[in-house]
Parts: structure tokens; C-alpha cells; sequence
């Protein structure tokens, strides 16, 4: 019964945010309370566990998101990710210019939030579309493909971060494993599968060609891979070097990243203190309704606790011949079909399969990946990034299907091969 109630909870979930149009933050809300209302949870209980779950969810982790749109703002504004971009374009050539970008987003993608960086990307790849004359899907796609994988599955990006401290994991180790199945899931998403699109008609709007900053005002290459990479740096130090151990709460690495940010992309570069200080307040804004949403995913999975569901539905997945991994990856990616979220779908998935996970001992960086993998499955109509993809770039549903879903799919789907084979490694 406690199970049907569970999957009931889901269900309104979806609806209320598909079909209702409501906030996610809200539609969590009244459903971590509809939720424990059905599972017998006094209502002043329940309002307990709601405080409970958001404070613990959201702790330090709101830290590592605040500080991580701060130092993203700051690399987009300064003109470092279109010197990034630049270089990379120059050094691979025309030839090449898929893995140019496809490189480019991977760096760009780890301090940048997806949306942001989407937003940034695309009038640079429409600028290379009409420069040489190619298809436009078929040179977007790769950097495109770059930004969701960090986005999904490389911490300090909001789901993979939350997950990371659910599940009691290494930041480090989580992000070094990630990157090493980022790579493949990138490359066979972005440039192999779309060679199998140039006959897709694309036609982009001149109108968002990028505008490009004067080259003499952009911060050098050096210092620019330096601000964007630090903190990706400063973690696989620690997790390399046990005796670097005092650097490695990733708060104090991404506190010393921005600060060597703010110089380096700010002052260095002639912007006044407070000018800096603005772009950083324009960051928090941009992704205060994402800290809701975690936080209110918490609530709902404070419940799930609270109420024992979680310890009985660990109960009866354990009897599934599945692997844990595979099974987390399962139930985020149907979390993800429904509802459309990546976020949304890793943390609502982590909440049902964390007593499962430490009943088998399984390795929580790996749960964190596998989660997240799951969390990108097969993206479509009620997805955001779904339309901006569409309307982006002036494609019918069908051939958005084609590229940007299957997209999304080869990259779920490799990311969850990966996981099961380090798994095996390791």
C-alpha cells in the first residue's frame, strides 16, 4: 500500500508540474505534504520533516551552487569562454571545428550552469555555421552534447553536488570518475552521431550571430583555462594527494576559485570591485529557483524517510535481479521521461534508492554518475532544453526528436555503460 502511495506521490508530481504548470518548488511541496498526510505522518510532523529535509538538503550544498553560478557568471561576462572558444577554433581548425567546440563546451560547460552556457554557446556556434557554410545541427550538436554531460554528471552543477552528499560520496572521486565517462558519452553523442544529421535543414536566425568582444579586451588563454578550470584542478589534487586534504570541502575550493577569479577575470582585467560584485549578484539571481527546487526535493524525500516507504521500497527492489546501479539510473531516467527535469529526476530518484544503496555497499560515486546518467535520458516535449534546442535553432518536433533527444539518449545510455564497467574496474 505505502508503495502505491509512493508512486501516486510521482504521478502528482508529473501532473502538477506537466499538465498543472506549476512550480516545481510548490508541486514538491504539496506533495511531500498530500504524501505524508497518506502515509499516516502527523501534519505537525510533517511540517518538521519539510523543514528538516530542505535544511539538510540545501546545507552546505547551497554554498557550492551560490559559488559556482558566481565563478560561471564571472568566466561568460569577462570574455574568458570567447577566448577559450577562439583559440581552440584556431588550433583545430576548419577541419576539426566540431571537436573545437565540442572541447569548448566541455571547458566552458563545468563552471556554467546548462542553461546559461546554451544560451552562450549557441549565437557562437551559428557564427561558425555561417562562416563555413555547414549544416547547423551538425555543428552544434557536439558542444551541445558537452554541456549536458557536465551538466548531469560532473559536480559542482546542482544535481550531481546534491547527489554527492546524499550519498556521502568523494567530490573528487565522483568528478575524476565522471570525467572519464564524460568523454566517450561526448564523442560518440556529439561529433560520431552527428555525422548522421547533415541532411537536417537548419536555418537559425542571422539575428544571433555572436558578437563577438573586441579581441584586445579579452583576458589571455592562459588565464582563462586557469579561473574556468580551477576548481576541477584543486579537486583532483586532493583526491591524487591525501596530504592536500584541508583543500578538499569543495566550499573552500570554489571560495578560492572565485576569489582567484575575481581577480584575475575582474580587477586584472580593469573592472571596478563593485562592478564584480554586480555580475555576482546577477549569478545568485539567475539561480535562486534552482536552490528551491533542490531544496523542496528534499522535503520530499525527508518524508519518504520519515514515513519508513524508503526502507520498504529498498525491501522489495532488492529482490529485483537488477544492479543497484543500474536500477538507480532506471528510475531517474523514468523520473526523467515524465517529468522532464534532469534535476528534478536525479534528486527525486536519489530520495527512493538511498536506503537500497547503502543496504548493498555500493560505490556512491558511482550511484551519484548512475543517477545522473539516468537523470538525461531521452529529452523531449515537456523539457525545456527540448525548445530552446527547437526553436534555437528552427526545427520541426520531428527532426528535434532526431537529434537533440537521441542525443540525450546515447549520452544516458553510455553514461550508464561507463558506470557498470568502472564498476567492474574498480
Amino acid at each position: 500500500m505505502h508503495i502505491l502511495i509512493v508512486l501516486f506521490g510521482i504521478l502528482l508530481l508529473v501532473a502538477l508540474i506537466t499538465w498543472g504548470k506549476l512550480n516545481a518548488f510548490l508541486a514538491f511541496l504539496i506533495v511531500s505534504i498530500t504524501t505524508g498526510l497518506l502515509l499516516g505522518i502527523p501534519l505537525g510532523t510533517i511540517t518538521g520533516s519539510i523543514y528538516k529535509g530542505v535544511g539538510d538538503t540545501l546545507g552546505s550544498l547551497a554554498i557550492i551552487i551560490v559559488l559556482g553560478a558566481m565563478l560561471g557568471k564571472l568566466v561568460a561576462e569577462s570574455g574568458a569562454a570567447q577566448r577559450i572558444a577562439t583559440v581552440l577554433m584556431n588550433l583545430f581548425g576548419e577541419k576539426y571545428i566540431q571537436w573545437a567546440l565540442m572541447v569548448t563546451g566541455f571547458i566552458i560547460g563545468i563552471p556554467l550552469f546548462y542553461n546559461v552556457g546554451f544560451v552562450l554557446m549557441v549565437p557562437l556556434i551559428f557564427s561558425v555555421v555561417y562562416k563555413y557554410k555547414l549544416p547547423a545541427v551538425y555543428i552544434g550538436l557536439p558542444m551541445l552534447a558537452s554541456l549536458s554531460v557536465t551538466h548531469g554528471f560532473l559536480p559542482p552543477h546542482p544535481a550531481p553536488a546534491s547527489l554527492v552528499g546524499q550519498f556521502q560520496a568523494d567530490m573528487g572521486k565522483t568528478l575524476l570518475y565522471g570525467i572519464l565517462i564524460a568523454i566517450p558519452a561526448v564523442i560518440i553523442a556529439g561529433p560520431w552521431y552527428s555525422r548522421r544529421l547533415k541532411g537536417i535543414v537548419a536555418k537559425p536566425l542571422e539575428g544571433l550571430v555572436a558578437s563577438n568582444k573586441p579581441e584586445e579586451g579579452l583576458p589571455g588563454m592562459g588565464v582563462s583555462l586557469l579561473s574556468s578550470l580551477l576548481p576541477v584542478i584543486l579537486l583532483m589534487l586532493t583526491t591524487i594527494a591525501p596530504g592536500l586534504h584541508f583543500l578538499g570541502d569543495p566550499s573552500i575550493i570554489l571560495l578560492i576559485s572565485v576569489g582567484v577569479a575575481t581577480y584575475t577575470l575582474g580587477i586584472r582585467m580593469g573592472k571596478s570591485m563593485k562592478a564584480v560584485m554586480r555580475i555576482y549578484e546577477e549569478a545568485v539571481k539567475d539561480i535562486a529557483m534552482i536552490l528551491l527546487i533542490i531544496g523542496g526535493a528534499g522535503a520530499l524525500k525527508e518524508i519518504f524517510l520519515d514515513s519508513g516507504v524508503s526502507k520498504e521500497i529498498a525491501n522489495v527492489l532488492q529482490q529485483w535481479p537488477v544492479h543497484p546501479l543500474a536500477l538507480g539510473w532506471l528510475i531517474a531516467a523514468i523520473i526523467r521521461v515524465c517529468l522532464g527535469s534532469a534535476t528534478v529526476a536525479g534528486l527525486t530518484a536519489a530520495g527512493i534508492i538511498l536506503p537500497l544503496m547503502k543496504a548493498s555497499h555500493v560505490n556512491p560515486n558511482l550511484m551519484v554518475l548512475s543517477v545522473g546518467a539516468g537523470s538525461l535520458m531521452f529529452s523531449h516535449v515537456n523539457d525545456g532544453g527540448f525548445w530552446l534546442f527547437k526553436e534555437y535553432f528552427s526545427l520541426s518536433i520531428k527532426d528535434t526528436l532526431r537529434s537533440w533527444s537521441i542525443m540525450e539518449t546515447i549520452v544516458s545510455l553510455v553514461g550508464l555503460g561507463g558506470v557498470m564497467l568502472l564498476n567492474w574496474v574498480l
